[in-house]
């Protein structure tokens, strides 16, 4: 049985907030909550793709540590830059 839309969205936005670590969760959550109803279908791959990820190898990936793999460097971006804009909020 396929998953709707609708669901696809709910447990998308769950695991944005229950990720491992605390500081993913307090980036991807409000991330997830804001951005992920507008995401285009091929951006919603990537970004479910995304939340299977490490969370000990996405934090440096989000903070400019470290380089995410070239499929990840636009997303990658948006997120960076949206977790640096909540920060001096």
């Amino acid at each position: 049985m396929s998953e709707t839309a609708e669901a696809r969205l709910k447990r998308m936005a769950m695991r944005s907030w229950r990720r491992g670590t605390k500081e993913m969760d307090m980036i991807l959550g409000p991330f997830g909550d804001l951005h992920l109803a507008g995401m285009g279908p091929q951006t919603l791959d990537l970004y479910d793709q995304l939340l299977w990820e490490n969370d000990q190898e996405l934090l440096p990936w989000v903070l400019g540590q470290v380089a995410p793999p070239p499929a990840y460097d636009e997303l990658i971006a948006e997120i960076g830059a949206f977790a640096r804009a909540r920060l001096q909020a």
